[in-house]
């Protein structure tokens, strides 16, 4: 019962709202079928699949409003969902920032994702490849494949209705040698699983583990920088263009909590930020990266630009915060697109004097947010570069760095990946702080 399809989602909510006695109902569906394997030290560790299907039911009465959900879809669980989201409401404090719900809506419709998932023989095959692949090098590998297909659906009591399925497959592998001196990583994700080739992908993390032996020292300090998508992108809670772009929401600046603070109250929106070449938006129906046509609230997304030749040109208003300001709301996009040049990373290390190469950043946390600077680690291959190729591995470095500042002091801008449901281009940094060393691999 995972994947319902639009009438049958459709036709199981309107049933649910005809249990609401409540001012006004909203009821969605979110429904998920999944399948992974997870293989560490040259085998696999564990390997499963699930289908799950949610309800949650909001009701309001006034300005006062309750949520209730189940994931059983006989009559009896049904309206008690209903009435348990209605006792809640009536025992809810009034919200002051209650907006009516939306009525209905006209919503874009992304491309169709892929109509084949991967089998539990592929995820084992893609494994097998892998762990074979590290095998035979006298490497040992460490990778999780996930993927499947969703839908959510809503509807509610002033006429909107939603719909929209999608699909995703995400893999990365971390892959360590003998003696544990050298470590490589890898990470990729598309819409369609066959576009992924998780041979190649770890053969790439192979080739960085077995070069990465006998790191030197270096001492820390500014140094010309080239960040491959993963640097930018993948970070165990944050990620560095993520957290900049994720963070421009209009409330947070205009309340003094945000690097697009104004001094003297405010927000930045219109000012030139960073390099001209910074260009970043999102866009539902793009066929690479296809993002979700509405919010959780039922609010249709669209192409928006973000940050055009350096400047900010939208940022984020919730429902809220756009009434109170009278302009139109924003709904939160699902992924997000910077655009960038033909240089591949390769073409940008041989253009590079002198600098670092930069796998990959971990444990990226906030040091301040008026000004978002980060701090984390480099892992899984950082390696020193001089007249145009790769030198020597060099141990990890600390960095403390703001990506505000990182996008002013761009020198080369590579051809956008996909990553993280984004599209990012590698980057090539001048002057990116280290300020000291670690010994982690």
């Amino acid at each position: 019962m995972a994947i319902l399809s639009k009438d049958e989602a459709q036709a199981l909510l309107k049933k649910v709202l005809s249990y609401s006695t409540a001012d006004e109902c909203a009821v969605g569906l979110d429904g998920r079928t999944t399948g992974n394997i997870r293989y560490a030290r040259n085998s696999v560790s564990t390997a499963g699949a699930s289908d799950t299907v949610s309800l949650s039911v909001e009701s309001r009465f006034g300005k006062r409003s309750g949520i209730a959900t189940c994931n059983e879809f006989d009559e009896a669980t049904l309206r008690r969902c209903v009435q348990r989201a209605e006792e809640i409401a009536r025992l809810a404090p009034e919200s002051p920032e209650y907006m009516p719900l939306l009525g209905p809506q006209t919503y874009l419709n992304p491309p169709s994702t892929a109509a084949t998932l991967l089998t539990p023989a592929t995820r084992a095959q893609a494994a097998a490849d892998s762990i074979g692949l590290c095998s035979a090098k006298n490497l040992t590998a460490a990778g999780f494949l996930d993927g499947g297909a969703r839908f959510t659906a809503l509807r509610n009591s002033k006429g909107l209705e939603s719909y929209q399925q999608s699909t995703s497959t995400d893999f990365s592998v971390t892959v360590r040698t003998a003696d544990g001196r050298g470590s490589g990583y890898a990470i990729a994700d598309a819409t369609d699983p066959s576009k992924l080739n998780f041979k190649s992908l770890t053969q790439r993390a192979a080739d960085k583990a077995a070069s990465s032996v006998t790191a030197k020292a270096i001492e820390p300090g500014k140094y010309t920088v080239i960040l491959e998508p993963a640097a930018l992108m993948a970070g165990d809670d944050l990620s560095l263009l993520g957290g900049l772009v994720y963070n421009m929401g209009a409330r947070e600046a205009d309340e003094g909590r945000s690097f697009l603070t104004k001094k003297g109250g405010g927000n930045r929106k219109g000012e030139k930020l960073f390099d001209e070449r910074v260009n970043i938006y999102s866009d539902p129906l793009n066929a690479e990266v296809p993002g979700n046509a509405f919010d959780g609230e039922g609010l249709p997304t669209k192409r928006m630009s973000w940050v055009e030749k350096g400047v900010v040109k939208n940022m984020f208003y919730s429902r809220f915060w756009a009434q109170k300001n009278n302009v139109a709301p924003t709904a939160f996009p699902s992924s997000f697109i910077m655009t960038g040049g033909t240089q591949s990373t390769a073409e940008l290390i041989k253009s590079t004097a002198k600098g670092i190469l930069v796998t990959r950043l971990w444990y990226i946390r906030e040091v301040d947010p008026q000004t978002l600077l980060y701090t984390g680690l480099t892992r899984d291959g950082t390696f020193y570069i001089e007249n145009g190729a790769i030198k020597f591995p060099i141990k990890n470095m600390r960095f403390n760095e703001s990506p505000i500042i990182m996008l002013n002091n761009v020198e080369a801008i590579g051809r956008p990946q996909r990553l993280a449901n984004c599209l990012v281009p590698p980057l090539k940094i001048r002057d990116f702080t280290f300020t000291s060393l670690s010994d982690a691999v």
